[in-house]
């Protein structure tokens, strides 16, 4: 693929990280023109931050990074329309409201949005996911006054809804079909901690339980639902948290190869020539092993960027993620997780775990037997710097060299306690032949021999 010209026209539909991150790096090298299309909003935003606003925490122009003149400062064109359709042939963008769009260059980055599994009653008014700028407005409506709600669903999205509805004073409840929270994702122990902690925020936790059907009022609004068990549950707004779906609808008829999202290759590059997809639309045709088919995340969708901006500016190279990150917040425990630690273990895994005696704070290295390589981290109310923990998995750090650097990954030990004691005494009566005679490393003894990783980066 030639490096995109000065007088070609790049348009990328999708204003959401992904977007805003290739439109930047592909204008730091080339005078090309740009223009990003987005029906959600004129201008980006900060999507996790949405929750912030509902609890009046932020206002919503507080979440706008970019200011109306930076755009223009930076030569890139903002449309707020709605793409009916695209037609290849012509490499043409039909909108809702204003005249075609021409581009020789495409990228799709058109995100997702809250996926329904076919319920009874699910359209009804005030059932609803959250996912984009739309959803918050909307349930800001369905909200105002009401007592009491229900989330169908876990995960990050369910939490953070919980989180919202309880910061008004609403009752809330969520159906969860496994035994623990997001059991199917943390270990046991992990599970178990995020599901003590969420049922002490006032949050009624039914669990082993699943929607059956959503019943409605005379005047076509959600007064409550029943569970597959038969429970009857009263409630005046539904969340529905069961997952996301690419926004491709659009695309049908366009000649762009789709199964559950966009098919792409490692490049980026779909069965169009000069059309590309990015982020939570976009899905891998032949993933690494091990590796997911679509990356739903925040992080990937800006490293998807970087990898394709690259491209189009002439250095063409696949994209390869490295070490697995996800963050989010389970009401005040802060939550990291690096690497692969799977809910289940197989006989090839150890693990060394600690947690504190109030159930707020967990810290797990997932390790192989045998070599005793690192595997992955999970992080409950406890925050380490990422560039080290990257650092261990990308270059097969074991569990023993590991500790030996431990007490530089606390990511600012002036403000907060630290627990690496604690982890360092398990360690040590698991390994007794590994206590060393001598007194370990000091902090700053470490931190000066680390002294390429900057304190002030962490996720």
């Amino acid at each position: 693929m030639e490096k995109i010209k000065a007088q070609e026209h790049l348009v990328i539909i999708g204003n959401g990280i992904a977007g805003v991150t290739l439109a930047q790096h592909v204008r730091q090298g080339s005078d090309c023109r740009i223009t990003m299309v987005s029906s959600e909003s004129p201008l980006h935003f900060s999507r996790t931050a949405l929750m912030y606003v509902y609890m009046g925490h932020m206002r919503f122009q507080d979440i706008v990074p970019y200011a109306d003149w930076y755009w223009q400062e930076q030569k890139i064109e903002l449309v707020h329309d709605y793409v009916e359709r695209v037609e290849t042939n012509d490499k043409k963008l039909v909108l809702r409201n204003g005249a075609p769009l021409h581009y020789d260059k495409l990228v799709l980055a058109t995100g997702s949005s809250a996926a329904y599994h076919d319920w009874p009653g699910q359209m009804l008014k005030g059932v609803q996911g959250l996912v984009s700028l739309q959803d918050l407005e909307q349930m800001q409506a369905n909200t105002a006054g009401i007592q009491a709600a229900v989330i169908v669903g876990g995960g990050l999205i369910g939490v953070e809804m919980a989180e919202m509805l309880r910061s008004r004073g609403i009752a809330v409840t969520m159906l969860i079909r496994d035994e623990l929270y997001w059991n199917n994702v943390l270990p046991k122990e992990e599970a178990q901690l995020v599901t003590d902690h969420i049922q002490q925020h006032g949050v009624e936790l039914l669990l082993q339980e699943e929607l059956q059907e959503i019943l409605a009022d005379a005047s076509g609004r959600v007064r409550g639902l029943r569970t597959r068990s038969g429970k009857e549950l009263p409630c005046q707004f539904v969340g529905i948290t069961t997952g996301v779906k690419p926004n491709i609808d659009f695309l049908k008829g366009a000649g762009i190869d789709i199964d559950r999202g966009i098919l792409v290759n490692e490049f980026f590059e779909t069965n169009q020539p000069g059309v590309y997809a990015l982020s939570d639309c976009a899905q891998f045709r032949n993933p690494a092993p091990g590796e997911p088919k679509m990356e739903q995340l925040w992080y990937t969708g800006r490293l998807h960027a970087e990898v394709l901006a690259s491209t189009l500016l002439g250095d063409r190279k696949p994209y390869e993620r490295g070490p697995w990150f996800n963050s989010a917040k389970f009401f005040d425990i802060e939550y990291q997780t690096y690497g692969i630690v799977p809910a289940q273990f197989t006989e090839q895994h150890e693990s060394l775990y600690w947690q504190n005696e109030a159930a707020t704070k967990a810290i797990r290295f997932l390790y192989e037997k045998g070599t005793a390589r690192l595997l992955g981290i999970n992080l409950l109310g406890v925050r380490y710097r990422h560039d080290l923990c990257h650092h261990w998995l990308q270059q097969g750090y074991t569990l023993h060299e590991v500790m030996q650097e431990l007490p530089a990954v606390n990511f600012d030990p002036e403000f907060f306690q630290r627990y690496e004691e604690e982890l360092l005494h398990q360690y040590y009566t698991r390994f007794p032949d590994r206590q060393p005679p001598v007194k370990q490393n000091t902090w700053w003894e470490l931190r000066k021999r680390f002294s390429l990783f900057s304190d002030s980066t962490s996720c």
